[in-house]
Order: C-alpha cells, then sequence, then structure tokens
C-alpha cells in the first residue's frame, strides 16, 4: 500500500468532477480551480465526495459595514 500511496502523492488533478475514492486517502493532490493548482489532503471524511467540492473557484467578499457600502454617501450635520 506505501508503494501505491507514494505514487499517488502530489498528483494533479484537473477533473473536478471525478469522485475521491479510498485509493487516495492519506495523500496529498493538487486540484485544478480554473487558474491555479490547490493542494488538499484527502483523508476518510472526503471518500465519495467530489474533487471540485475541496477547491473554491472564487475568492471570497468580505462583508461591507451598513454604511460603507457604494453609493452611500456621508450625512452631512446641521450648519
Amino acid at each position: 500500500m506505501k508503494k501505491n500511496t507514494k505514487r499517488l502523492n502530489n498528483r494533479k488533478i484537473w477533473s473536478r468532477r471525478s469522485t475521491i475514492l479510498p485509493e487516495f486517502v492519506n495523500t496529498t493532490v493538487r486540484i485544478y480551480n480554473g487558474k491555479t493548482f490547490i493542494r488538499c489532503k484527502i483523508n476518510e471524511g472526503k471518500v465519495g465526495h467530489k474533487f471540485g467540492e475541496f477547491a473554491l473557484t472564487r475568492k471570497r467578499r468580505k462583508l461591507l459595514p451598513a454604511n460603507a457600502g457604494p453609493g452611500k454617501k456621508k450625512a452631512k450635520g446641521k450648519r
């Protein structure tokens, strides 16, 4: 089993729709997200899922405060 694990370690995966098989457990794979390869450690909990679930393709947006959105202007006080 060690030989098989060594062969699968650091494998590049382009097919995000492929299912993770038990042979990939305890290996590190690199999953393509459309721009770069994302390194992902495979454990027992990920078996049966798709590779694409673990390599996000979009950046996470930070939430802005309610008064700091685009088009908002600061209220001027009385003069």
